[in-house]
């Protein structure tokens, strides 16, 4: 069985998402900044019978990115399924007329060279098999800016219209790429914005392989 790599796994939506696909016989790649809690977390899914390992990696930092990404093909077996949903940092949500050029910088090192770069590094992989999925999440502001928050409605905008790119460019060769917008916050025990419920959608996005373009609830929710 393949792999799905993580990136930006975390307690949440990256706990359920590894069970989720773990559970079908996926190995899991974690990839996120803190080797210990990433330690721990593969710990966890190991006790419960699923193949994973922690890889640690700022998305903002190319090269321990592709590292990151090359290890984990060569530890667990090739990355079949990409997500890409690290949770953006606080200081890009400032209001539009206090952003700057340089306010600019992190948010789309985040939200753009971070994907491109793990695209990229899990293409070839995906090639070979003759087929893989590519999975971004992000949040509502990727379809409607809010003017308090430029940096990630910006930077989301340019992830997004990577992802639509992409969804366009590789589905002629079996690879499927979509997006899962959630607005406002994932919260344990909403009908749609659970963890384990938004798990099941990724999954689903993952095998029906239809669109591009998914949502979790309401933009209003």
């Amino acid at each position: 069985m393949t792999t799905i790599a993580i990136i930006g796994a975390g307690p949440g939506l990256g706990a359920a998402v590894a069970r989720r696909f773990g559970s079908e016989g996926h190995s899991v790649a974690l990839v996120a900044r803190d080797r210990a809690r990433l330690d721990r977390f593969a710990a966890d899914l190991s006790d419960e019978g699923i193949a994973a390992r922690g890889f640690a990696a700022d998305v903002r930092d190319t090269e321990a990115l592709r590292a990151a990404l090359d290890a984990a093909d060569a530890t667990l077996g090739t990355v079949e399924i990409l997500q890409y949903s690290p949770v953006p940092h606080p200081d890009f949500m400032r209001p539009v007329l206090e952003t700057g050029p340089a306010d600019l910088l992190g948010p789309l090192e985040f939200s753009v060279h971070g994907p491109v770069t793990a695209v990229r590094q899990v293409l070839p992989g995906m090639r070979a098999l003759g087929r893989g999925t590519v999975l971004f999440v992000n949040g509502g502001t990727a379809v409607v800016p809010h003017p308090d928050r430029a940096g990630t409605s910006i930077a989301f905008a340019a992830e997004s219209a990577y992802g639509h790119l992409l969804h366009d460019t590789l589905a002629a060769e079996g690879i499927h790429v979509g997006q899962l917008v959630i607005p406002g916050a994932i919260i344990t025990g909403h009908d749609r914005k659970d963890p384990a419920v938004l798990a099941e959608v990724l999954w689903g996005m993952h095998t029906d392989r239809h669109g591009y373009r998914h949502f979790a609830d309401d933009l209003d929710a």
